[in-house]
């Protein structure tokens, strides 16, 4: 290799580009072959280099940082880097470099401008708020927060002290606690961008912002939490008096800017953050502890204890649990659903369902807003069908509420969903999907007729939960267009689709429902066929024994209490009545006859259908729906074992029955082959059906209890309850062999 070429060589691997126009810099990241831009060491290593240059300049005056990525600013810091870290001392330190190199950027001598398009998080946007001035493009694409929080993280490169310092503390704590990114009109309204521009003139505009803050004619005045009030010299003042006569703002300023006031400000916010996390979560706790610091002692004991936090938990436990489940999810992007990588998806340009009730209608709108195809409903008749297209409407209605969209794009999504009362508009469809009741012969009847209708090649797939995909085949000619795609209600909020192929399923056909579940926003798995298929499988033994508990005489409150400490976001009861108990009634009956005794559930439940409790959809269930506060339906115990004369049962004990039913079943499935990974199974479980994060699934859980004392402790409940804890023979192989389940 010729010095020439190393020296071409060397520039082409570079992760910046750096052009000098009309006395202005314009710095351009764009790591190579990365989709995104993400920040590491090297990359700070090459920024402190560059911003050295551009010091010694003396024809540059200014600086506008951009990206070279097609819709990406920085996305945050480089996730594999978290793993590196052994020691809190070592996770510390790489906080405090760059928190260093980020202060170094804020005391730069020569302005910068941030020119942001595309995603602008974590540490993306730290380097952001470094900046001088800030301006975003209005795209949807565009999006600005700090998301840390999720991978049981806080920001650790200044993020918890200038965010506050900019926004108030109160607006900062929102999106430093909860993890959300705003859109650009939002984060102008609070502050975090000084101007919102179109995509195509955001490099130009932000190259003239540049210079005029070099010249001095531009002087951005920010009142904290109101954004920027004066572009130029004296202009903007009423409008910052204005927004200082805001009771609100204030109200806000009062509580930040004085000890008491502070005291109740952080107090509120803490007993607020319990109420949801349960103390499970410790990083939002360290967040607000960390944010006080720095509001009270400045900025350098803030950055202090920032990194402090920062590493100590980056090697917590939940911490890792919530990074694994990062690196989960992204590998399923990566994924097919096949063991042949090769495999290509086949277009998808209109899809059609059958039934546009709750689940229907669900995946009618993910579909049309999501995946932006369109999408045909059918209906029995026309006072269903117009009920089908009012609830869609009812949705993408709550996004325009909330403005995440705007009526015109309302009406034009709505606009790819038509509705009728036969199968005349499924004609061109490449994927059918079934979203009707729960009946073995009533799916084969649908799949003949619909043969008769759509293409040779069309998709069928079915929404069933319980109902085995091999036979709904049978009724097929075409058996290998045969699928499940069991979807979670709600369809717009659950982020799951699990699919299930059955033997002869085409790997095409796998593949194209992936890519379809991923379009319509979902975190796909792929599972192979069986009764229950994954989800619903390992749920039955779990509400069984929450069935089993209350004919022990468990209060119902207690009952569910027990779970959600456990890390739950609902307790087993209150899920039965919102799932609905007449179907819980169908599945558990599916899965006793399936896998007998062993999935055998509590006599009570067909008491309570008979007596017309099916739970919130009929406003009468273990809970009472009717007031204003739920609370127990007291009159439900008289159709319960011990009647109202309840137990007094251990909290603990409770959970960790249920739990045990849950986790051995997903073992159990891992083993009989339904799963083809303990990952997807985490995944699964995780994002279907509420497992807590923090413990990262039940194969995690598993792993960081240990195969032998998980074994142990089913055991121990077998001696007490019979064969229903039965351990998998996968579970005693792997505690014989001191193994875990994940490598």
């Amino acid at each position: 290799m010729t010095a020439m070429t190393k020296k071409a060589e060397e520039a082409k691997k570079s992760c910046f580009t750096l052009t000098v126009e009309d006395s202005v810099a314009v710095l351009s990241l764009d790591i190579p072959d990365e989709p995104v831009n993400t920040l590491s060491p090297a990359v700070g290593a090459e920024l402190e280099e560059a911003l050295r240059k551009i010091e010694q300049d003396a024809a540059v005056k200014a600086v506008v940082f951009s990206s070279g990525k097609k819709d990406n600013f920085v996305a945050g810091a480089k996730i594999d880097l978290i793993s590196t870290f052994r020691t809190a001392e070592e996770a510390t330190e790489g906080s405090r470099k760059a928190q260093e190199g980020f202060d170094h950027l804020e005391a730069f001598p020569k302005p910068v401008v941030a020119a942001i398009h595309g995603a602008c998080l974590g540490g993306g946007l730290e380097w952001a708020l470094a900046c001088t001035y800030r301006i975003a493009s209005d795209s949807p694409k565009t999006s600005l927060g700090v998301p840390e929080v999720q991978l049981g993280l806080i920001p650790g490169a200044g993020g918890t002290q200038r965010l506050p310092k900019l926004l108030g503390a109160q607006a900062a704590l929102d999106l430093i606690l909860t993890g959300k990114a705003l859109k650009p009109k939002k984060a102008l309204k609070l502050g975090l961008v000084d101007e919102v521009v179109p995509k195509p003139i955001l490099v130009e505009v932000a190259k003239r912002r540049a210079a005029e803050l070099a010249a001095r004619t531009l002087r951005p005045e920010r009142a904290r939490g109101l954004g920027l009030r004066s572009v130029g010299k004296g202009k903007g003042l009423g409008e910052i008096l204005k927004g200082l006569a805001n009771k609100e703002t204030w109200a806000e300023l009062a509580l930040e800017d004085n000890p008491i006031g502070r005291k109740i400000l952080f107090d509120q916010a803490r007993k607020q953050l319990l109420k949801k996390t349960r103390g499970k979560y410790p990083a939002p706790e360290r967040a607000l502890e960390v944010v006080k610091v720095g509001m009270e002692d400045g900025m350098r004991a803030g950055l202090a204890i920032e990194s402090k936090a920062f590493g100590e938990l980056a090697v917590s436990d939940v911490s890792k649990r919530l990074v694994e489940i990062f690196f989960a999810t992204t590998a399923l992007k990566k994924e097919n659903g096949t063991s042949d990588p090769k495999v290509k998806p086949r277009e998808v340009r209109k899809i059609g369902v059958l039934g546009g009730g709750l689940m229907g209608g669900g995946i009618a709108y993910v579909t049309a807003a999501q995946m932006g195809v369109p999408v045909r409903i059918k209906e029995k008749d026309d006072a269903s069908a117009a009920r089908a297209l009012k609830h869609v409407h009812g949705l993408f209605d709550e996004r325009v509420k909330r403005k995440s969209i705007t009526w015109r794009e309302r009406d034009a999504k709505m606009a790819l969903v038509t509705v009728g009362n036969d199968t005349s508009g499924f004609k061109g469809c490449e994927l059918v999907i079934e979203a009707v009741f729960e009946d073995l012969k009533l799916k084969q009847n649908i799949i003949r007729d619909i043969e008769k209708v759509v293409r040779q090649d069309c998709i069928f797939a079915s929404n069933t939960s319980s109902l085995p995909i091999t036979r709904l085949a049978e009724a097929s000619s075409r058996p290998e267009t045969v699928i499940g795609m069991h979807y979670f209600s709600p369809v717009n909020k659950m982020p799951l689709l699990e699919i299930i192929r059955h033997k002869g399923t085409a790997d095409w056909v796998t593949a194209t429902c992936v890519e379809v579940g991923r379009k319509q926003g979902k975190t796909v798995i792929v599972v192979n066929d069986g009764v229950g298929f994954y989800t619903s499988r390992i749920l039955a033994p779990y509400m069984n024994e929450a069935g089993h508990l209350l004919a022990e005489g468990a209060d119902i409150a207690e009952l569910d209490r027990a779970l959600v400490d456990f890390g739950f976001p609902v307790g087993p009861i209150t899920l039965l009545d919102e799932v609905g108990i007449d179907v819980a009634a169908k599945v558990g009956k599916i899965m006793h006859e399936a896998f007998g005794e062993r999935l055998s559930g509590p006599d009570h439940v067909e008491k309570l259908v008979a007596d017309g409790r099916l739970g919130r959809k009929s406003k009468k269930g273990f809970y009472s729906y009717d007031g204003k506060k739920k609370g127990v339906d007291e009159s439900v115990y008289a159709l319960l074992p011990h009647g109202k004369d309840r137990v007094k049962l251990d909290r603990q004990e409770m959970a960790e029955r249920c739990v045990i039913q849950f986790v051995n079943e997903a073992i159990r499935c891992l083993g009989e082959g339904v799963l083809r990974s303990p990952r997807d199974g985490d995944i699964g479980a995780v994002f279907g059906l509420g497992f807590p994060p923090f413990l990262g699934g039940p194969f995690r859980y598993a792993d960081a209890l240990g195969a032998a004392k998980l074994l142990e402790r089913a055991e121990h409940f077998q001696k007490k309850h019979g064969k229903r804890f039965e351990s998998p023979p996968l579970l005693v192989e792997v505690a014989k062999a001191g193994k875990r389940f994940h490598a």
